[in-house]
C-alpha cells in the first residue's frame, strides 16, 4: 500500500471521530493520507488531531494558499489515487450530486479525476428522505461508490440505518481496491442482468420462472470488489441490492431490454445472466380473468432476444451469455455462442444436484469464442462469479494486446 495516496474529506457530523480513527489505520497500513475538513467538521474534532495522525497539513479553507507554487484544491485533486468522503453528510452528498462547489471539499471533489467513495452517516429519517436517496442514486450513476451505512443505535437516539461504517471495514475495502489481485476490472464498466422477468396476464397473474437472481447478484458484488463500475439490471426484488453497485429494478422482458440498451454503449463487459422470458401473453387483460371453463387457451408472442440484439449491435463490448440446459449442454452452448455473436457462454445442466435454480452453488462450463472451454467443479456462486470475471478480464487483456 506504500505510495498510494488517500485524500480523506471529512464533513461535519458526530461520526467525525471515526474519521480520525480511519486516518490512523490508513497511515499504519502504509498509505499516504491528506485531510480536508469542512467548517462543520472542525466543530467536532480539531484539525490538529488529523494533522498529528496523518503527519500532513490539514486543509479547511479554499482561500488559504500556503504554497504559492500550486493551487491547493487542484493540487490535492491531482495528488489523490482515491478520495474518501468520511463521513458524508446529507449536505455534502447533495453538493456533489448537483455540482455545487462552495467550500474546500466540494471544490476539490469536482476537480479530481480519482475514484470517489462516499460513506454516509446521518439520522435514519434524513438518510431515507427522497432527496437524499435521489442524490445518492445520482452519484452512483456518476460512478461514485457508496460505503453503505450500518443499522443500529444512532447518536440522535433513533435506531435504524445511518451509522457510519466501521473504520476497520472501510480500511479493508481500501486495501482490497489497491490489491493487484482484486483490481483486475478497475476502470471497467460492467453491465449485468439478473433474476427472472414477469410477464403479466392480468392484474393479478403473470408468467415467470424459477431464477432467484443469486448468480447475477454474486457477479455484481464480485465485479465491484474487483474495481469495476457495476450496473445491475434486476428482475427480482427479493435479494438485497449489492453494495457499491447501481441497481435498476425491472419487471418484464421488455423493461429489461430497454434498460440494457440504454446502458450498453457505456459498458466494457455485458453479462446476461438473467432468465428472461422467451414468450409473453399476446393480450394483457385489464381486469382479473374469471374462472369459467375447465380449460383456457392463452396465446403467446415472442419477446425481444436481448442477447441476440446485443450481439448484433456489438461494438467494443465483451458479451457473456448464460445457457441453462437440461441436456446436450455442450452442443447447445457452442451453438448459442455462435448464433448470438457472444464472446463467452457460461453453461450448466440445471438437472445436476448443486447446479440448478435457487441454490447457493453452481457447476458450470465456460465456453470461449476461440473454441476453448473451462470446466468448473461444484462451487459457491460467489466463487463461480470470481472465476467467470477472471476469465473475462483475461480475454479482455488478450484482446487489448
Amino acid at each position: 500500500m506504500n505510495e498510494k495516496n488517500i485524500l480523506l474529506c471529512v464533513s461535519g457530523g458526530i461520526a467525525v471521530y471515526k474519521a480520525a480513527d480511519l486516518t490512523s489505520k490508513l497511515v499504519q497500513s502504509g498509505f499516504s493520507v491528506k485531510v480536508i475538513m469542512s467548517s462543520s467538521a472542525v466543530k467536532f474534532v480539531a484539525p490538529l488531531t488529523f494533522q498529528a495522525l496523518s503527519r500532513n497539513e490539514v486543509h479547511t479553507d479554499t482561500f488559504t494558499e500556503n504554497d504559492p507554487s500550486v493551487i491547493a484544491h487542484i493540487d490535492l485533486a491531482d495528488w489523490a489515487d482515491l478520495v474518501l468522503v468520511v463521513p458524508a453528510t446529507a449536505n455534502m452528498i447533495g453538493k456533489l450530486a448537483n455540482g455545487i462547489a462552495d467550500d474546500m471539499i466540494s471544490t476539490t471533489l469536482l476537480a479530481t479525476t480519482a475514484p470517489v467513495w462516499i460513506a454516509p452517516a446521518m439520522n435514519v429519517h434524513m438518510y431515507n428522505h427522497p432527496a437524499v436517496q435521489k442524490n445518492i442514486q445520482t452519484l452512483l450513476e456518476f460512478g461514485v461508490r457508496m460505503i453503505e451505512p450500518g443499522s443500529g443505535y444512532l447518536a440522535c437516539g433513533y435506531t435504524g440505518k445511518g451509522r457510519l461504517e466501521e473504520p476497520a471495514v472501510i480500511l479493508e475495502k481500501v486495501k482490497a481496491f489497491f490489491s493487484p489481485g482484486n483490481s483486475v476490472l478497475k476502470n471497467r464498466t460492467v453491465l449485468i442482468t439478473a433474476g427472472p422477468t414477469k410477464e403479466r396476464l392480468d392484474p393479478v397473474r403473470y408468467f415467470t420462472n424459477r431464477s432467484s437472481g443469486k448468480m447475477g447478484y454474486a457477479l455484481a458484488e464480485q465485479a465491484a470488489l474487483m474495481g469495476a463500475n457495476v450496473i445491475l439490471i434486476s428482475g427480482t426484488d427479493i435479494l438485497p441490492d449489492p453494495k457499491n453497485v447501481t441497481c435498476i429494478h425491472v419487471e418484464s422482458a421488455e423493461d429489461m431490454y430497454q434498460e440494457v440498451m440504454k446502458h450498453a454503449d457505456a459498458a466494457d463487459i455485458i453479462i446476461k445472466s438473467a432468465a428472461v422470458a422467451d414468450y409473453r401473453p399476446k393480450q394483457v387483460l385489464d381486469s382479473k380473468m374469471k374462472k369459467s371453463a375447465d380449460q383456457i387457451i392463452v396465446e403467446l408472442e415472442k419477446t425481444t432476444d436481448i442477447l441476440f440484439e446485443l450481439g448484433k449491435r456489438k461494438k467494443h463490448q465483451f458479451i457473456i451469455g448464460f445457457a441453462a440446459e437440461t441436456n446436450h449442454v455442450d452442443e447447445y452452448a457452442k451453438e448459442k455462442l455462435k448464433r448470438k455473436n457472444a464472446d463467452m457462454i457460461v453453461a450448466n445442466n440445471v438437472t445436476l444436484k448443486g447446479a440448478g435454480f435457487e441454490g447457493d452453488t453452481n457447476i458450470v462450463t465456460i465456453y470461449h469464442k476461440d473454441g476453448t472451454a473451462k470446466e468448473l467443479p461444484l462451487m459457491s456462486k460467489t466463487d463461480t462469479a470470481k472465476e467467470i470475471l477472471r476469465e473475462a478480464a483475461l480475454k479482455l487483456g488478450e484482446r487489448k494486446t
